[in-house]
C-alpha cells in the first residue's frame, strides 16, 4: 500500500453553481504533490490544500520549458459513484511524454493511488449535472535553479482538480474549423506527440487568428509539405468517407489521444471499417465535392466527441452534413458519455470506480 500523507484544508470552499462552471475556472480544496531529486527519485507523495507554491526565478522550467501534463475526467453516476475513464491509459501516456521531455518516469501505481485518494477527499466537487465532470490535471515541471540548457535534476509533480462544463461554447453542436496553411505546430522527430506546454504555445498565434475569423479551432497540416492532415488544436480528427472512418496515422508529431483510441476500438467492435493513414486536405475537399464526405468530428478528453460543421481552407469553405451532427458522431458521443456516467454497461473495463458519494 502506498503511504500518502494528508493535510486537510482548514476551510472548505463553497461549490460553484453547476450551470455556470465553464472550463478550468474553479479548483477544489486539495491537490496531490510529489517531488523528485536525482539520487533520491520520486518521493514524499502527499495531499495538501490547494494553494500557491514558491519557485526560484532561476527554475529551469521558466527558461527552458521542461514540463508535461495530462488531462482526464471523473464523473458522478446516477448510482452515486465517482468514476474515472481509462485512468491507467492516461497515466501511462504521462510517462511517454516524460520520456520525450527527458523527465524521469513516475511509478504509475503511486500516482494512481494519489489520484484516487485525492478524488475521495474532494469527491463533493464532482458535479452531478448532465454534461459536467471533474477535470483532472496532473503535471510535472523542472525546478532546478539553474540557468543553463540541460535536463533538470529536480522536479515537482502536482495533480489539481477542476469542476467543468462543456469545453466549447457551442456544446455538442457542430463547430467551425480553419485549416491552418501558414503556421506550423510540430514536425516528426520533435516533441509534437508529447503533452507539453511548448506544443500549445506554438499553437496560440494561429488560434488567435482563427478566432478573429469566427472559427473555434484550427486544423493543423503537416509541417513539411503543408499537405497532410494532422490534428486539431485540442483534438484528434476523424473523417467518415463512404462509410469508412479515416484518421491520420500517428507519425511522431500527433498526440496519441486516449479518446482517439477509444473511437478506433469502438469502431472495430461495431464492425465499422476504421483506417489510420496519411490523408491530405485535398482528399478531404475532393471527397466532399463528390458527395462522399459524410461526417467530420474531433475526439478528445475535454469535449469527448466534437462534430465539425464547417472547414475553411485557403478561402474555400465546405459545409459537412448540412452543419448538423452526423449519426455516427452522435452514436459515439452517446456511447462514450453513457459509459462515463454509468448509463451504459462497461464491457471493455474502461471505467474505474473510485469512491461513493
Amino acid at each position: 500500500m502506498v503511504d500518502i500523507a494528508v493535510t486537510r484544508a482548514a476551510t472548505p470552499k463553497a461549490l460553484p453553481e453547476a450551470d455556470k462552471l465553464g472550463f478550468g475556472q474553479y479548483f477544489t480544496d486539495h491537490m496531490f504533490e510529489m517531488g523528485y531529486q536525482t539520487g533520491k527519485g520520486w518521493h514524499n507523495p502527499r495531499i495538501v490544500p490547494y494553494d500557491e507554491f514558491s519557485l526560484y526565478p532561476a527554475a529551469m522550467v521558466l527558461h527552458y520549458g521542461q514540463a508535461i501534463f495530462e488531462g482526464m475526467k471523473a464523473f458522478r453516476t446516477d448510482a452515486g459513484e465517482i468514476t474515472v475513464f481509462r485512468p491507467l491509459d492516461y497515466l501511462n501516456r504521462f510517462n511517454r511524454s516524460a520520456d520525450i521531455l527527458c523527465i524521469p518516469n513516475t511509478d504509475v501505481d503511486v500516482v494512481h493511488a494519489g489520484l484516487n485518494k485525492l478524488l475521495e477527499i474532494d469527491k463533493r466537487w464532482v458535479p452531478d449535472k448532465v454534461g459536467t465532470a471533474l477535470y483532472i490535471r496532473p503535471f510535472i515541471f523542472a525546478t532546478d535553479p539553474y540557468v543553463g540548457v540541460k535536463s533538470s535534476d529536480a522536479y515537482k509533480l502536482f495533480i489539481i482538480l477542476s469542476p467543468v462544463g462543456a469545453y466549447y461554447a457551442a456544446g455538442f453542436n457542430p463547430v467551425g474549423i480553419k485549416v491552418e496553411d501558414k503556421y506550423v505546430r510540430a514536425v516528426p522527430g520533435g516533441i509534437g506527440e508529447a503533452k507539453t506546454p511548448g506544443n500549445y504555445a506554438a499553437s496560440l498565434r494561429a488560434q488567435v487568428e482563427a478566432k478573429k475569423e469566427g472559427y473555434a479551432q484550427v486544423l493543423w497540416l503537416d509541417g513539411i509539405e503543408r499537405k497532410y492532415v494532422e490534428e486539431v488544436g485540442t483534438m484528434n480528427i476523424f473523417f467518415k468517407i463512404k462509410g469508412e472512418l479515416v484518421t491520420p496515422a500517428l507519425n511522431g508529431s500527433i498526440l496519441g489521444g486516449i479518446t482517439r483510441r477509444t473511437v478506433l476500438e469502438l469502431a472495430k467492435d461495431w464492425g465499422v471499417k476504421a483506417t489510420e493513414r496519411q490523408i491530405s486536405i485535398d482528399e478531404v475537399f475532393e471527397a466532399h465535392a463528390k458527395g462522399e464526405l459524410e461526417e467530420v468530428f474531433g475526439s478528445g478528453t475535454a469535449a469527448v466527441i466534437s462534430p465539425v460543421g464547417e472547414l475553411s481552407w485557403k478561402g474555400q469553405k465546405l459545409v459537412i452534413n448540412g452543419n448538423k451532427t452526423g449519426p455516427f458522431s452522435q452514436k459515439l458521443f452517446d456511447y462514450v458519455t453513457g459509459l462515463q456516467y454509468g448509463k451504459v454497461a462497461d464491457k471493455f473495463g474502461w471505467v474505474e470506480k473510485v469512491a461513493k458519494v
